[in-house]
């Protein structure tokens, strides 16, 4: 967190010091309260008075909801990708309707011929651009993201009867699915989910192109540029409510983009990079150390890449021992190595020895909280070129 304020001082974003995924929290051994204190005592550290957020990340489950609530967090991330269908894309009609008819509609408050009322045969004005909706269209958007409406719907109503009086925001994501959201599609989610009385701040849609972890946008400029354009413009008319960018660390070619269309309609969401920042200080703080945790990741990473999106080739990623010690910084900049990096670190933060013992842990905290100022310094700098694109919003 001292590194993050560091950065932040300097730009014009409001920063989200707490956040971590049910997830992560469960791969690295850390409760709610411990990340939600762990970031407050760093704030108190660099002397932050502005105010933060605290974000209770990527939650699927009300029980997950609770112990965040309990913790004290203020702002929630739905994670209703177990409800979205994937498969409907490429479906013909019947399956289409068979999948429509098995839809939870009582949870909906709906019915299918009110929506083909609200919906085919009508033209809605986005910005300078207009959508409409045919048969195919409507079904399905209702077939993929029907069941993940209604979830939201139910996570919210659950979380504001637990707030009771206490202010708090909100965020829908469906960003970790297989196919992109069409602007048809986010249009539906969010003109659904305000009949369904949700309010939100943020919604991250499944951008086209690939965002995978640790590494640059993957994919066409121009694309990508085309549906943004299309997204805000949804963003601006049902709202206004930001747009979340999730896998949003070291996507570079994208900030521009944002900043330049999005301006503050935009929610910029990091984790893993800063880990990947501590590896980096380990690297030339501890060589020894960090030649361990880089075979004990190629081992871990079959294994651990099954719940990202990630493309990293282990035949790309050097063995420690084939690198000097002054080269090993710069394995940070290597595309298969960073993402080989990024997605086992619950596997490094938890492996115990024979003993039992922590075998990385402790001496990974060690080396950052002998050399603070390191870490410090590369997070800043880190920092600074993921937010200095937005200066000019």
């Amino acid at each position: 967190t001292p590194g993050h304020v560091r950065a932040v001082r300097k730009h014009k974003l409001a920063p989200v010091f707490a956040q971590q995924s049910i997830r992560e929290m469960t791969r690295t051994g850390r409760t709610p309260q411990q990340v939600l204190d762990e970031a407050m005592w760093g704030v108190f550290q660099e002397g932050w008075r502005q105010g933060y957020g605290a974000d209770a990340d990527h939650l699927k489950t009300e029980e997950d909801a609770d112990r965040c609530i309990e913790a004290g967090f203020t702002f929630f991330t739905i994670d209703p990708s177990a409800y979205v269908d994937n498969e409907v894309d490429t479906a013909d009609a019947a399956t289409l309707e068979a999948k429509v008819a098995a839809l939870p509609w009582d949870a909906l408050e709906t019915t299918l011929a009110d929506l083909r009322r609200a919906y085919l045969g009508q033209h809605f004005q986005v910005g300078p651009y207009e959508l409409s909706f045919e048969e195919r269209t409507l079904m399905q958007a209702l077939a993929k993201y029907g069941g993940a409406i209604a979830h939201t719907a139910r996570m919210y109503r659950h979380i504001a009867g637990r707030m009771g009086n206490r202010s708090f925001e909100l965020e829908m994501s469906v960003d970790e699915t297989e196919v992109p959201t069409s602007p048809a599609e986010h249009f539906f989610v969010a003109r659904e989910l305000q009949r369904l009385g949700v309010r939100w701040i943020s919604l991250a849609p499944r951008f086209v192109g690939r965002l995978e972890k640790g590494v640059d946008y993957i994919g066409d400029l121009e694309e990508f540029e085309a549906h943004l354009k299309l997204h805000v413009a949804i963003a601006r008319t049902l709202g206004p409510y930001k747009l979340s960018l999730h896998s949003g660390s070291d996507k570079f070619a994208l900030y521009p983009l944002f900043a330049r269309h999005a301006g503050e309609l935009f929610h910029l969401k990091t984790a893993g990079t800063s880990y990947l920042e501590a590896l980096r200080a380990v690297a030339e703080l501890d060589p020894p150390l960090f030649r361990e945790i880089l075979d004990f990741a190629r081992a871990r990473y079959e294994t651990d890449r099954a719940t990202y999106h990630v493309s990293a080739l282990l035949d790309r990623v050097p063995k420690a021992s084939d690198v000097p010690d002054d080269a090993l910084p710069a394995l940070l900049e290597q595309f298969d190595t960073r993402q080989v990096l990024h997605v086992t670190f619950g596997s490094v933060l938890t492996a115990t020895d024979a003993d039992g013992r922590p075998r990385f842990r402790d001496r990974l905290l060690a080396v950052l909280q002998e050399n603070e100022e390191t870490y410090y310094r590369l997070l800043e700098a880190h920092f600074d070129r993921h937010l200095a694109p937005f200066d000019a919003a």
